[in-house]
């Protein structure tokens, strides 16, 4: 009877580089509350990306909204590895908001010889 690795131990798999999604950053959210739910519409560099938000439908606009950001800027950060801002914009229309995304302003630390 000859040794396999199945009978030796644990089998990994090849490590495969993250691919990118095809579509690009966030850019902007659309946000509306409708009888069954809220729905968002993520705007991206390529296209939009749109779908219920993971929230019931009591939630209140305001932990909507924070919840909407919480969810593009984690796709941001997993998909893309950058960090974004959410910037709500004022309400034009009842029941719907919309919001600009940036890249977040990189905070590095300043040079050892910076001081006073």
């Amino acid at each position: 009877m000859h040794s396999t690795m199945l009978d030796s131990g644990m089998v990994r798999r090849k490590k495969e580089k993250k691919k990118r999604p095809a579509w690009g950053i966030p850019k902007g959210i659309f946000l509306l509350a409708t009888p069954e739910g809220w729905r968002t519409s993520v705007l991206t560099e390529s296209g939009n990306l749109c779908g219920r938000l993971d929230v019931p439908i009591t939630t209140d606009p305001q932990d909507a909204r924070a919840a909407a950001a919480v969810m593009v800027t984690e796709l941001a950060r997993d998909f893309h590895d950058t960090d974004v801002e959410v910037s709500w914009d004022p309400p034009q229309e009842p029941w719907t908001w919309t919001a600009q995304v940036t890249l977040a302003a990189e905070t590095e630390p300043p040079p050892p010889d910076a001081e006073g």
